[in-house]
């Protein structure tokens, strides 16, 4: 017998005691309720919407402010949101700021997406000085219209009863109204010359283009409108629908038979001459059948919902535009240079051939470019992948925009005055110019927005 005793096993070493795992962020942000499409569209209503940033009291934030005078500062309940009761000045504030907020956004988060590092500034911002776009949902009372003005720094919305109508019209519950003139104040940081009176017609056009394009991109950037969408056409863009129609109340206040203008049209350049309202027409259908060709081309049900499909293809082609738009040419830019400019970003992001395809097909038949070059001793043009295509109808030299139907922001006499822009640059110091501005580190937290003393009314 084995007397030895057995010796016990020596103890496994101590695990690694276990590390810290850092915080994770702390989400914040504010509920808000909102229009989330036209008010005459019952089908989507009011709803609530998430903002997530630091959000105070007006409401406002680094970037967005409460024009003064104007609605009474709302304050956020005990939870931090702003859910107030429909149909009454609070509720238009909070509104009207939920949609400028969303449509800064959306395009800052298109660029982050592309790996574009560049801030969205207000044309007013430089190096010192970080001033909020204000907001005056009721800006305008008895006026027919909305606009954006640079010299005010601000958004103002009017307010109108319609010939035979039974009730007021607020434009600032509209929501493509709010995402258009906003468009507007975000494209004049990126480009201020193109908002002048005396750029070429086609210039024009991309400014009033932008807008209806925002107000699209910008519902498709919110996923319960694009279920709305794809139940109410079955997947297909080009059946009629509230996306297509730009602000219908609107248009039926003033007597047509739906919105202001219809985002899926079949205009082309030879048949709108110089009227900037027309011209845009024509810019924003090609776009907008862009769309319809890049979902179509997309959809596979039996892999990916329809709905996710098209959020995810809209802000894409959202994202395409913007950047293609950012390179264009800082004065006298034509739909040919940003047609151009789409078809180099979706090539430099590998997209597929038919990506290109749809949109040299869709600008060409509306006139805008040419199918493509026409080689010596052919008689059919050819398209060179990377040559770019050449404008097909044009301005004519010495031609002038004619504004007459245009939101109310292509009415403000600042825009007709070129002296004025170029003083504004010159005048501000830390301000480097179009082409060199860049914002100063803005507020984020809450904290920091309390302690920002220039947010305050």
């Amino acid at each position: 017998m084995d007397m030895h005793l057995q010796q016990p096993h020596e103890a496994p070493p101590d695990p690694d005691p276990p590390v810290d795992a850092e915080p994770l962020p702390q989400a914040f942000g504010a509920r808000v309720l909102m229009w989330k499409q036209d008010p005459s569209v019952g089908a989507i209503g009011t709803r609530t919407a998430y903002l997530p940033g630091a959000v105070l009291a007006g409401p406002r934030d680094a970037r967005i402010a409460p024009g003064v005078p104007g609605i009474e500062q709302v304050e956020p309940n005990a939870a931090g949101d702003f859910v107030t009761q429909a149909d009454t000045p609070q509720f238009d504030a909070v509104h009207t700021f939920a949609v400028v907020r969303q449509t800064l956004t959306m395009y800052q988060r298109v660029l982050a997406t592309a790996g574009v590092a560049m801030p969205l500034p207000w044309q007013w911002n430089s190096s010192i000085d970080s001033s909020p776009l204000r907001v005056f949902p009721h800006g305008l009372p008895d006026i027919m219209n909305a606009f954006y003005s640079r010299t005010q720094g601000c958004l103002k919305f009017g307010d109108f009863v319609p010939a035979g109508g039974a009730g007021r019209v607020f434009t600032c519950r509209s929501f493509d109204i709010v995402s258009h003139e906003t468009a507007h104040a975000i494209l004049d940081g990126i480009k201020p010359r193109w908002l002048q009176a005396d750029a070429p017609p086609q210039t024009g056009g991309l400014h009033e283009s932008f807008g209806d394009l925002t107000a699209v991109f910008l519902a498709l950037s919110q996923f319960d409108q694009c279920e709305a969408l794809v139940a109410q056409t079955k997947a297909n863009l080009h059946d009629t629908s509230f996306l297509s129609d730009v602000a219908e109340q609107f248009g039926l206040a003033l007597g047509n038979r739906n919105g202001l203008r219809n985002a899926d049209n079949d205009l082309r350049l030879s048949q709108v001459g110089t009227q900037v309202h027309a011209i845009s027409q024509v810019f924003t259908g090609a776009v907008y059948d862009v769309l319809a060709d890049l979902f179509a081309h997309e959809r596979n049900p039996e892999r990916e919902d329809d709905a996710a499909v098209l959020h995810r293809v809209a802000a894409y082609l959202g994202g395409v535009l913007l950047r293609a738009l950012i390179g264009a040419p800082d004065t006298a830019a034509t739909f040919a240079d940003v047609v151009n400019g789409m078809l180099v970003v979706v090539a430099a992001d590998g997209k597929p051939a038919a990506y290109g395809g749809f949109i040299r097909n869709q600008f060409s038949r509306r006139e805008v470019v040419e199918t493509g070059a026409l080689p010596a001793g052919t008689t059919e043009e050819v398209y060179l992948p990377g040559a770019p295509l050449a404008a097909c109808v044009c301005d004519a030299p010495g031609a002038r925009q004619d504004r007459h139907a245009c939101c109310g922001t292509m009415h403000l006499p600042e825009y007709k005055d070129a002296a004025c822009l170029s003083a504004r640059w010159s005048t501000q110091p830390g301000n480097a110019g179009p082409g060199g501005l860049s914002l100063p580190t803005l507020p984020t937290s809450p904290a920091d927005l309390e302690a920002d003393a220039s947010l305050r009314a």
